[in-house]
This record gives C-alpha cells, structure tokens and sequence, in this order.
C-alpha cells in the first residue's frame, strides 16, 4: 500500500508561508526553503527588537530630559536625584514629554525638586 503524506496539509503550510514572504526580493519570496528560512530570521529579529526598542526609548527619554535640564541648570543625574529626594514619582517617558511639548510645567517640576 503506497505511504500517505497529506498532501493538502504540507501544501497549505508551504502555501501559508509563501504569502507571508510575499514583497521580498528574489529568491526569498518564491522559492520554499529561502522563503522560510527568510520568514523565521524575520520572526527571530521582530523578538530582538521588540526588546532593543524598549532600550531605544528610554536612551531617547533620558536624552530629551538631559537637555531641558541642563536648560534649568541642572544636568540628568542631578535631576533625577532631586525628584527622588523630593518625592516626587514620576516615569522618564512623562517627564520626557514634558520638557518637550509642555516647558513650564517641566520648570514647575524641576523648581520643586531644587526646594
């Protein structure tokens, strides 16, 4: 009796692949095994940088807080001691967007972090 395989299943899967490997260049969109390597290094990247845009962000908030900082006369590190001793909890992305869009109510804090 000839081995059955299912055919339909297998095919399917390869299919499924293929147009999720659709818009790539050459080879890695058309031909299966390129094409599914090239789909799992994608799946591999995509979880490393879901984790290096975490790292990014912060290194732009901490950034963007430095710069308003020192533009009250006082540098990151300084600042982010006083808010500590002050009391006062608040994240880096919230002061960041802060000291950009909304400067006097950065100053505000900055002003009660000095006292």
């Amino acid at each position: 009796m000839p081995r059955s395989v299912n055919h339909v299943a297998s095919r399917a899967k390869r299919k499924r692949i293929l147009k999720l490997t659709r818009g790539y260049f050459g080879a890695r969109k058309n031909v299966w095994t390129v094409a599914k390597n090239t789909w799992e290094k994608g799946l591999q990247y995509a979880y490393r940088d879901r984790k290096n845009k975490k790292r990014n962000f912060r290194a732009l908030w901490i950034q963007r807080i430095n710069a308003a900082a020192r533009l009250e006369g006082m540098s990151y590190s300084q600042l982010m001691g006083a808010l500590h001793k002050a009391g006062i909890t608040m994240n880096r992305k919230v002061l960041a967007d802060l000291a950009m869009n909304h400067q006097e109510a950065f100053k505000a804090i900055v002003e009660k972090a000095k006292n």
